[in-house]
């Protein structure tokens, strides 16, 4: 059983940054790709970016790329969101995943989920 815990939401200008940590306990945290994905209020969730287990390589959403970032240190069992020229169209609850199968977008795919955590961005 893995636990996964977001850290660093808030509220941001329009243009801003924010990184958001994701820290992992209770598995073998190299084992599992991780995703990030978003729920906007009264929409559904959706896929933001994916890392692979080693960290070489990721994939990101079509409205996320070029801004958002995510990496992860398996020796600190932590994955990282840096998301950067923020906009108010990304204001929602972002979610951390572990995922131990396909390298997948799917959130179904998604065997673990953090508790989220919430990002505002201002206009």
């Amino acid at each position: 059983q893995v636990q996964l815990v977001e850290s660093g939401g808030g509220l941001v200008q329009a243009g801003g940054s924010l990184r958001l940590s994701c820290a992992a306990s209770g598995g073998t945290f190299s084992n599992y790709a991780m995703g990030w994905f978003r729920q906007a209020p009264g929409k559904e969730l959706e896929f933001v970016a994916r890392i692979s287990r080693s960290g070489g390589s990721t994939y990101y959403a079509d409205s996320v790329k070029g801004r958002f970032t995510t990496s992860r240190d398996n020796s600190k069992n932590t994955v990282a969101l840096q998301m950067n020229s923020l906009k108010p169209e990304d204001t929602a609850v972002y979610y951390c995943a572990a995922c131990g199968g396909t390298f997948t977008t799917l959130p179904s795919e998604y065997n673990y989920w953090g508790q989220g955590t919430q990002v505002t961005v201002s206009s």
